[in-house]
């Protein structure tokens, strides 16, 4: 994986002179407020991503995690295309006569390779023997080179006996001379827990063994002849109708919504990590490395920056993130599926960091007025810039535009936060949550009823033993790793109670989803109006406080929520106590 080290920019520009689109408004509006690289141009004596180009969202005092991997960095998905015609670029440069290799260092890599000798000497002081069986010889006849990347390289081979014998696998070679540290040797055991652990879904790639020698370490996988999503989506010219655009997508978020069931964050999915079984217009695809990926437990977030320049999200760059992360990702695999450019554009990564945090996706320009709005609200919902207000992976396949694609839906781990926080909260805020819910529109509702069901209702109603059993039926040991199930001793109180599908409702609706939507104001109002019939009530602003859990420094901002005629909540505040806004979030300067 190469290094793109960050240069301070004042303009962006392609080789042509023209601005890619998308980047003009950030030159005009941001040229003085875009933080600087840490790194200039040229130096090869720091690593740019020790410390964030960004602000830390955490505390005070709380220093970042480093990044698991001292090696991690950024990695261009395609040679910087022209803005106009990016894949078709992209594309050129293939097929031209003198093509570069594919994960070839670009410029700024050539520091690492100048290093590799002291990290081989490095690594020769490192324990990296991992107890992995030491017969790979025995067992399989190694062949030519499929694939290339930074770590290692894929070979083609075939099995000598056992229970795949003559059958042809793909062998990952991971090189122990690249693992330099203590840090980089776990991240090879995690990812082949995660292969074990994972390999069972149909758009998982089935991981067979794990070998090693004196010097690499060799991961026995299914062979996918079909090639890369990204080799199909150049050889379209860069655009799939709708049709086939939702068949991939479908099998992208099945897989996604899989692995963050687990606990599993991949942090890089991109094109490139997505094969076909084989050459067939309708053959299967299956996400492949998960070098990058983490555990995420779910009252944690991850800090690390890693994944690909291009498909980064935002919360990403302020390094604190979760499973939401990859949503974005897929978001971005969307929009270049729908019309062929990339939703954010720049020629150095600093560039296109900057369009990710503050640019919105052109839905203006062609083809976007050819394709359907629905399509378009899908995309929107997942290239959010709040988190919070993404859809999962779940919502995703339940989403109207792929609804018709049956993909089965999946547990979404989401609804058993919402819950907990529910369960937990006071009798006046699940006053306003059940008002909430019975707003919600009836498209919505979809999902809800999906997931109530998946948890297996008896006499109408939801207990803690069918949360319980739901979880455990979908764990595998990537669950347990990630501690997942730790949430039920959370869930207690549902011991001695029921939730009919009503409650269940107000108990595990989004308020930041909902507030994604265009209707979210007559929805908002509709709610309130239930609530003003059913469960408003006077209220001081210290008990307003108690509710949120805020300081007296609150005060001066909750005594705007309150009505003085009746001292109950206002619509201002009632939307504002839903969603628990802070005073921080509150006094934060507006995006612009």
């Amino acid at each position: 994986m190469g290094h793109c080290y960050s240069r301070n920019i004042s303009t962006v520009e392609d080789k042509d002179g023209d601005v890619p689109n998308g980047v003009a408004q950030l030159q005009n509006n941001h040229r003085t407020s875009v933080p600087s690289s840490p790194v200039a141009s040229g130096s090869t004596e720091a690593n740019p991503y020790t410390i964030s180009p960004f602000q830390s969202p955490l505390p005070a005092g709380v220093a970042p995690s480093p990044a698991r991997t001292p090696g991690r960095k950024f990695k261009w998905p395609f040679p910087p295309p022209s803005p106009a015609k990016p894949i078709l670029a992209a594309l050129r440069r293939r097929r031209g006569t003198a093509p570069q290799p594919r994960d070839g260092p670009i410029p700024e890599e050539s520091e690492e390779v100048d290093d590799q000798g002291r990290a081989g000497e490095t690594a020769e002081r490192l324990d990296n023997n991992f107890g992995f069986s030491k017969h790979f010889e025995g067992k399989y006849e190694l062949g030519k080179e499929v694939g290339r990347g930074h770590f290692g390289n894929t070979c083609w081979a075939k099995a000598k006996k056992g229970k795949i014998k003559g059958q042809t696998v793909a062998v990952k070679i991971i090189a122990k001379a690249k693992m330099t540290s203590a840090l980089s040797i776990e991240d090879v055991r995690r990812e082949v827990k995660l292969l074990k652990a994972l390999s069972g879904h149909r758009h998982m790639v089935k991981f067979y063994d794990v070998f090693e020698d004196a010097d690499n370490v060799f991961l026995v996988m299914e062979l996918c002849e079909g090639g890369e999503l990204l080799d199909r989506i150049l050889a379209r010219g860069g655009r799939f109708p709708e049709a086939d655009a939702k068949r991939i997508l479908v099998q992208i978020l099945s897989a996604t919504a899989f692995f963050h069931l687990q606990g599993v964050v991949h942090r890089d999915l991109k094109p490139e990590n997505f094969l076909f079984t084989s050459k067939n217009e309708d053959a299967v695809l299956k996400v492949i490395d998960f070098g990058l990926s983490d555990f995420s437990r779910f009252d944690q977030r991850l800090n690390d920056v890693v994944g690909s320049a291009y498909y980064v999200a935002p919360e990403v760059l302020h390094r604190s993130y979760g499973t939401e992360a990859d949503i974005w990702s897929i978001g971005v695999i969307s929009y270049i599926l729908l019309c062929g450019s990339r939703p954010f554009y720049g020629r150095t990564e600093s560039a296109i960091f900057r369009c990710v945090l503050r640019a919105n996706p052109n839905f203006e320009d062609t083809p976007w007025p050819s394709i359907s709005p629905i399509a378009k609200d899908f995309v929107r919902r997942l290239l959010n810039k709040d988190h919070r207000k993404r859809m999962t992976a779940a919502q995703a396949l339940a989403h109207p535009w792929l609804r018709g694609e049956n993909p089965g839906l999946l547990l979404d781990f989401s609804i058993y936060k919402l819950v907990k926080s529910y369960i937990r909260a006071s009798p006046f805020r699940r006053a306003a949550l059940k008002s909430l819910s019975k707003a919600i529109p009836e498209e919505e509702l979809v999902f809800l009823k999906a997931q109530f069901m998946l948890l297996e209702p008896e006499d109408g109603g939801l207990f803690l033993h069918n949360f319980t059993t739901a979880l455990t039926r979908y764990a595998t040991d990537a669950m347990i790793e990630s501690r997942l199930p730790d949430i039920l001793n959370l869930l207690q109180p549902l011991a001695h109670r029921k939730l009919d599908f009503e409650e269940f409702c107000a108990a595990a609706v989004s308020v930041y989803q909902l507030e994604a939507l265009e209707e979210w104001e007559q929805i908002a109002t509709t709610a309130f109006e239930d609530f003003e019939r059913e469960g408003s009530r006077a209220i001081s602003v210290q008990e307003l406080a108690e509710e949120m859990s805020l300081g007296p420094n609150a005060h001066p901002l909750l005594k705007d929520w309150i009505r003085s005629l009746d001292g109950k909540l206002s619509f201002l505040g009632y939307k504002k106590f839903l969603h628990g806004v802070t005073v921080r979030s509150s006094s934060s300067r507006p995006t612009r």
